[in-house]
């Protein structure tokens, strides 16, 4: 059946689970991408820090639930249809997104508005856990033998347009906005504007048929009636489960919220960077390095998917302290010489200087008047000369081209090992471990790490929250080299 899948119907069923997969991680991404906002709003404003890594856990509490999600959808996908569930995890992300924007401060409603926020964050994360495995499987389905790498990889750069879209329409916002009025109100508009975006995915998912491999099944009676059972409960099933998940989707999981997330908050939390800034160069390197999922997605197909996602985990664990010590040395003002120092008395007693230095670099500190404090830095942002602006993109978009090498590949790879009948279930849990639990929680993991090395005074504190990432794709590495096969297995994709 699927030899016969001409062209045309297979970009249309990229188009629309594409469309909902995108917006579904734009939804999801605008929470982190605003997250250093979210923390004066929802939390209590005494302890900046405390509140930062609050809402990174309010972020990270989204990515547990995700493997709660993969095996309640997973098992509703296995049972009902790819379609119809993937139709009702995007309706419930959309919906909980919306919400997030409505919530009023936590200086409104105190406690009740970090726990809203909470359990909006569950419900979008038990959605994506839903979503995922829906969307990868029912394009592998469509796809033809021998294409499926080049096919799903293209469902692969919608987490990355996804945060590429998040992106832009908060940089506009800003733009059209104050910083008065973003600050006040306008950094709900992104959240608000996704219920549009939902709408119009919905419009598109509605119209479209069940994948082929499913319909056949179904119409033969060979669907599972217990997808977990036999999903998790059959032991041959639960090796490749578990194979899939510490050999290559952990490893996967935090390659790619290192170079994607981590960095983001890297730049604006440990280098100081100025927070547009550094969305636009994240952005750039982002939008520049997309196109290198689909080359190893059709790569896959033609030397196999193991060897091009374990280089990419290899080459991480590598380089990510080099890569990392050279982003933190460009923005690093104790090593540059000052052109022009100016300092302005504010409100409050607090005072903002101003300093230039002949590398072009700016930095603005906001720190106590001295007659009333020892002068304690409350805020620091560094604006960078454009030079080292194109090499902090260079070093962003080398981390985005790990990031391909193993994401590309992996839909393809996790739909291979498991038969039809339970493969939404199956491929769905190991996917949301590896990224739910294990890369899900970098972001307060790493921060957490960098804080305590901060603390205990360590001169390369900078360092400190890579070794997590460097660990996970280590052990990963390992075990994939070592028991995963390079070609597809054929004999388990029923």
């Amino acid at each position: 059946m699927k030899e016969n899948t001409n062209t045309k119907t297979i970009w249309k069923v990229i188009g629309a689970s594409s469309m909902g997969t995108l917006i579904e991680w734009y939804d999801f991404f605008i929470f982190g991408s605003l997250s250093i906002v979210i923390s004066t709003k929802f939390f209590p404003a005494d302890n900046p820090t405390a509140a930062f890594l609050s809402t990174l856990a309010t972020f990270a509490a989204g990515f547990v639930v995700r493997p709660f999600g993969a095996l309640f959808f997973g098992r509703l996908g296995d049972l009902i249809g790819r379609k119809y569930t993937f139709m009702v995890t995007l309706l419930l992300m959309g919906g909980a997104t919306f919400l997030i924007g409505c919530i009023p401060s936590y200086e409104s409603i105190g406690f009740l508005a970090p726990l809203l926020v909470l359990i909006l964050r569950l419900l979008q994360g038990l959605a994506l856990g839903g979503e995922y495995g829906g969307a990868a499987t029912y394009v592998a389905e469509h796809a033809p033998e021998g294409q499926r790498g080049y096919w799903t990889s293209w469902i692969q750069t919608t987490a990355t347009f996804g945060l590429f879209i998040s992106l832009v329409v908060i940089l506009l916002t800003k733009y059209i906005l104050t910083e008065e009025q973003f600050d006040a109100w306008g950094w709900r508009v992104p959240f608000i504007l996704s219920i549009l975006m939902v709408y119009v995915s919905y419009l598109i998912r509605k119209n479209m048929s069940e994948s082929p491999e499913f319909a056949k099944a179904k119409e033969e009676g060979t669907t599972s009636k217990n997808p977990l059972k036999e999903s998790f409960g059959n032991r041959y099933n639960l090796k490749f489960v578990l194979l899939a998940l510490f050999g290559a989707a952990m490893g996967q999981g935090v390659v790619w919220y290192t170079g994607q997330f981590y960095s983001m908050s890297y730049m604006k939390t440990v280098m100081h960077l100025n927070s547009d800034e550094a969305d636009m160069i994240l952005g750039t390197a982002l939008l520049i390095g997309t196109p290198f999922f689909i080359l190893f997605g059709w790569l896959s197909d033609k030397v196999g998917r193991k060897w091009i996602m374990l280089l990419g985990m290899l080459l991480a664990l590598c380089t990510y302290r080099p890569i990392y010590k050279a982003m933190y040395q460009l923005a690093d003002t104790s090593t540059k010489e000052v052109s022009s120092t100016k300092t302005l008395k504010l409100a409050d007693n607090k005072l903002q200087t101003i300093i230039q230095y002949t590398d072009g670099t700016r930095s603005q500190e906001i720190s106590h008047d001295q007659s009333t404090e020892q002068d304690r830095l409350i805020k620091k942002t560094v604006t960078v000369h454009v030079s080292n602006r194109i090499s902090l993109t260079a070093l962003i978009f080398i981390q985005i081209i790990y990031i391909t090498m193993v994401y590309g590949p992996i839909a393809a790879f996790l739909v291979e090992m498991f038969p039809v009948k339970i493969r939404y279930t199956s491929m769905s849990l190991p996917y949301h471990v590896g990224n739910g639990i294990f890369g899900g929680l970098l972001p307060a993991i790493s921060t957490y790490l960098t804080t305590n090395a901060q603390v205990a005074q360590d001169p390369e504190f900078y360092l400190a929250g890579l070794w997590y990432p460097i660990i996970i794709a280590a052990v990963c590495f390992i075990i994939g080299s070592l028991y995963i096969k390079n070609k597809p297995n054929h004999l388990n994709n029923g």
